[in-house]
């Protein structure tokens, strides 16, 4: 186990989901760390240096030693930091959290942020509708108080994007995606998870991710008019 909590540092930026994954996973925890914020526009050596081949955040440093990917790195914590499991100990109920977890990134954030920021309008009903879809496998899959049981768990912090991200997106775009009348049970957990103190104090700014979305969301379609 690891203790030298001085050499654990966390390259990002506030409005990733994906920062804000490693960032609730560390303050579960309790494991201290430096946030070393990164202009995206504008990237730092230390991120070229440490994450040479995608260039992006996060980039999690324990000990000089970077590791990128948000799902690979709430692994790598878990591994090192024993206390407060985040994954599940039984083999299939592993692979099942890592299943679900590639899941929410292949199936609902990527196609969510298009229906909301993509300006052909055929393009935008076809991710609506597989955003719809996947979250109906989710509505279906959740069986607990969180994905992880009665304690948060890796499904539940992958799945941060649908319960911050996606209700800021929809109250800036007017889109319908995810609501309590739609996934009533899906919505019921993210009210528990963002109600959550620990999750509270990982979330970045509302007012200030709103601002930065809108503006992206009225400078692309006041482009297309």
């Amino acid at each position: 186990m690891a203790t030298n909590q001085e050499e654990v540092k966390l390259l990002g930026a506030l409005g990733s989901p994906f920062v804000c994954r490693v960032n609730l996973a560390l303050n579960l925890k309790g494991i201290e760390f430096e946030f070393v914020k990164e202009d995206l526009q504008n990237k730092s050596e230390l991120l070229l240096k440490y994450n040479p081949v995608y260039k992006k955040v996060p980039v999690f440093v324990h000990n000089e030693k970077p590791i990128s990917e948000s799902l690979v790195i709430l692994e790598y914590i878990d591994d090192t930091w024993t206390q407060n499991p985040i994954l599940p100990t039984d083999p299939y109920e592993r692979a099942l959290a890592r299943f679900w977890s590639k899941f929410i990134d292949d199936k609902i954030v990527s196609p969510s942020f298009k229906s909301a920021f993509t300006v052909d309008e055929k393009e935008r009903e076809k991710n609506i509708a597989e955003s719809s879809e996947a979250l109906e496998f989710l509505e279906n899959e959740l069986k607990d108080k969180f994905f992880g049981g009665e304690e948060i768990g890796f499904v539940d912090i992958a799945a941060v994007f649908i319960a911050f991200w996606i209700p800021l997106i929809q109250d800036i775009s007017g889109l319908q995606l995810f609501t309590a009348e739609k996934f009533p049970k899906l919505y019921k957990w993210s009210q528990e998870f963002l109600n959550h103190p620990i999750v509270k104090k990982s979330l970045p700014p509302r007012e200030h991710l709103f601002a930065l979305f809108k503006g992206r969301y009225e400078s692309l379609f006041n482009a297309s008019k």
